[in-house]
């Protein structure tokens, strides 16, 4: 089967991406208004770009039917901060609390019950709950399509804060096991760490 976007709706490319791209780590992004409203929303489009400067990037894309921005990127854009929250399987129905379109006004730490922790180099909370905390500076944005439902953002941010708990951090590497990651997969459904294959990368030698 070939299926060309130009001739699909966003909504069709969208179930093909989301079912083929996974499985997707989550981000917990917090950020705060200008005017101090704390926000707090899930993104599984977020990966990592380099590590010197350590950055990363996550998407929040345009809300349906009309294609407004999401409160997460007008704050960044505003305030040029953010936090990046992991999602462990312990937070999982917290988490989908957080991923409702509220109103800007609305504060998803109060929604949701997870706890804000003031950051040490940003102003939008950490949440507790969370084994990792990525304090953010913003880099970039560069927007992608139309200012419509289906268009998006590339949200490039620095991390100029890692916050690990100690019990996490084990010669200089994560415990995956005990982080316990949530990872996004199609519709409704995510998934947990399950088997791991352990690959080493054999290096080329000239015959």
């Amino acid at each position: 089967m070939i299926i060309d976007p130009k001739y699909s709706s966003y909504q069709d490319c969208y179930k093909l991406m989301v079912g083929s791209i996974v499985p997707r780590p989550i981000a917990l992004v917090s950020t705060v208004s200008p005017s101090g409203v704390r926000n707090l929303a899930p993104f599984s489009y977020f990966t990592a770009v380099a590590s010197k400067p350590p950055t990363l990037c996550f998407c929040p894309g345009r809300r349906h039917p009309g294609g407004e921005r999401k409160d997460t990127l007008e704050n960044i854009e505003a305030t040029g901060e953010f936090v990046v929250n992991v999602v462990s399987a312990s937070m999982a129905e917290r988490m989908n609390t957080t991923a409702t379109d509220y109103p800007s006004d609305v504060d998803e730490f109060d929604v949701s019950g997870l706890t804000p922790i003031a950051s040490e180099r940003v102003a939008p909370p950490r949440v507790k709950e969370s084994l990792i905390n990525l304090e953010c500076k913003l880099h970039k944005v560069v927007h992608i399509g139309e200012p419509e439902a289906g268009g998006g953002a590339l949200v490039i941010g620095e991390i100029v804060l890692f916050h690990v708990v100690d019990e996490l951090y084990e010669n200089g590497r994560i415990n995956i096991e005990k982080l316990d990651p949530l990872g996004r997969l199609s519709g409704s459904d995510y998934t947990t760490l399950g088997a791991r294959i352990s690959m080493k990368v054999k290096p080329y030698r000239p015959k």
